[in-house]
């Protein structure tokens, strides 16, 4: 299928399932957190493993950039800030995926734009194992990191960023939703997703084809398909972030 083709694919696709964001969320001067999902070399640079990138990719890039500004006000205002990084032992694998955010190998680490982020007192950071984030914070006894994290700042709103949108974002918004709708995570009320700060992988069709076993996974249909099935949990969707004069 040509470019002209497959844009045109994408658009009637998309126009079968519209929606309207939130458009902008101004950030008030408190009660309000930063979750970051995956900004790790594993995802985002590349050539950096078999998940990553394999030539500069503008809607990553896109998303990077807004994860970076956003994180600075965040850090000048010393509002919370947590930051998940996909990180797997290699005797561990996580199917369908191949190996990937080996830990040792660096792909597990922040992007270079973000590595500050290491250093920040503000920031909490949670290597997890699993696609979904908040599964990934709930220990053996039952506690969540994610939970006390909210608890600990009086947290009622939540602002996501990162990568995949339609799989560890959509993931990571879903659960918690679903959390707070029977009151696991006081006193969050919000899930808001910002869409320009998010990306997902791009594998055309014509080129999932040829490798066994991949699905393809043209990548502006499914962050747009990500961000409808956000919203579908009851997720809040915004195209523009702003801070309370």
């Amino acid at each position: 299928m040509g470019t002209e083709a497959s844009a045109s694919a994408v658009d009637l696709l998309r126009s079968q399932i519209p929606f309207q964001t939130d458009g902008e969320l101004v950030l008030p001067p408190r009660g309000v957190g930063l979750v970051l999902v995956d900004l790790c070399n594993g995802f985002c640079t590349v050539g950096a493993g078999n998940l990553a990138p394999v030539a500069p990719n503008k809607q990553i890039e896109k998303m990077v950039g807004e994860a970076a500004r956003l994180s600075k006000l965040f850090c000048d205002r010393n509002w919370p800030i947590f930051a998940f990084l996909d990180a797997h032992y290699p005797d561990k694998p996580e199917p369908p995926y191949p190996p990937h955010c080996i830990i040792g190998t660096g792909e597990e680490n922040f992007v270079p734009d973000l590595e500050w982020l290491e250093k920040e007192p503000n920031v909490t950071i949670k290597r997890k194992s699993c696609i979904d984030g908040y599964i990934s914070c709930i220990e053996k006894d039952g506690s969540s990191v994610f939970a006390d994290w909210v608890g600990k700042y009086q947290i009622k709103t939540v602002l996501v960023l990162g990568i995949c949108t339609d799989i560890c974002v959509l993931d990571f918004a879903s659960s918690t939703l679903a959390a707070r709708n029977i009151d696991r995570v006081p006193p969050l009320q919000d899930v808001v997703i910002y869409s320009e700060g998010c990306a997902t992988y791009d594998l055309p069709a014509e080129v999932a084809t040829n490798v066994k076993g991949a699905l393809a996974h043209p990548q502006d249909l499914m962050h747009h398909i990500g961000l409808y099935m956000a919203k579908g949990r009851g997720a809040k969707v915004v195209d523009r972030v702003a801070v309370e004069p």
